[in-house]
């Protein structure tokens, strides 16, 4: 009787150690960006500080930008799942290298953990891209929106560039969620 008993406990625990060596995201064809449909709170929380922290610096700043990148006259629910990976890998690539930047030291404290979440996020994404449509061509949308972003680049300074990325993080994380969605996103 003790011996029946036993077999399914072993079996259970044969199963989960199956499972734990070999998590389920490798079993699995193509990517997972399932932890950025729901952002843990403290992710979120470590956000707001940065963005709270930046928008206080900028009070004390006589910046005047005029970059309106992340003003579209669409949604990226919009695009097919290949575009909105792009727009995001692209956002992602801005905001990570404004986060990047020589900053004053106590800011420097305040983004390192957003910094390091977005980096993940990028690199995650990046993977989805290389085993998902690595061929993709953007449409007009984000074709032009692409554009922007290069003209951008080349035409305000450095300073407009990190405002605009950091005072839009919430809507590149929405982004992300999105793009995390795949087909879902509405």
């Amino acid at each position: 009787m003790l011996r029946l008993g036993f077999i399914p406990l072993l079996a259970v625990l044969t199963a989960a150690g199956f499972g734990a060596a070999f998590p389920q995201h490798t079993l699995r064809k193509g990517c997972s960006l399932f932890k950025y449909k729901f952002l843990v709170p403290h992710e979120m929380k470590a956000m707001q500080k940065m963005k709270q922290h930046f928008e206080d610096i900028m009070l004390l700043s006589d910046r005047k930008c005029n970059a309106r990148l992340f003003h579209r006259k669409w949604n990226p629910a919009e695009l097919s799942v290949p575009d909105r990976m792009m727009l995001v890998e692209a956002e992602l690539d801005l905001v990570t290298a404004m986060l990047g930047l020589p900053a004053d030291p106590s800011f420097t404290e305040t983004r390192q953990q957003p910094l390091a979440f977005l980096s993940q996020a990028r690199e995650d994404l990046r993977g989805c891209m290389a085993t998902g449509a690595p061929s993709h061509q953007p449409s007009g949308k984000l074709r032009h929106w692409l554009q922007k972003l290069q003209t951008a680049k080349k035409t305000e300074t450095t300073g407009c560039l990190e405002a605009s990325a950091i005072i839009h993080i919430f809507q590149v994380l929405d982004d992300l969620r999105c793009a995390a969605f795949q087909e879902q996103c509405i």
